[in-house]
């Protein structure tokens, strides 16, 4: 998933796919362990996908904090 479509994403969209994101990375990480995964790279895109959607979570919710405290 591409920074530009996680930024089109509405809030509840995101922690959504965030929820989707991390239920996905610890099935892949349970079949990992049973059987080596055919191709376990997708260890790593599952974990950056999480890690770009919880950056973007955290800038919006900085951003709406700032303007709050404005």
């Amino acid at each position: 998933m591409k920074n530009t479509d996680i930024r089109a994403l509405s809030l509840e969209e995101l922690k959504e796919q965030i929820k989707t994101e991390q239920t996905n990375g610890q099935s892949l990480r349970f079949a990992h362990a049973i059987s080596p995964l055919e191709n376990p790279v997708r260890l790593k895109h599952s974990r950056k996908n999480v890690a770009r959607l919880l950056t973007e979570l955290n800038r919006r919710e900085n951003e709406q904090a700032n303007q709050t405290a404005k």
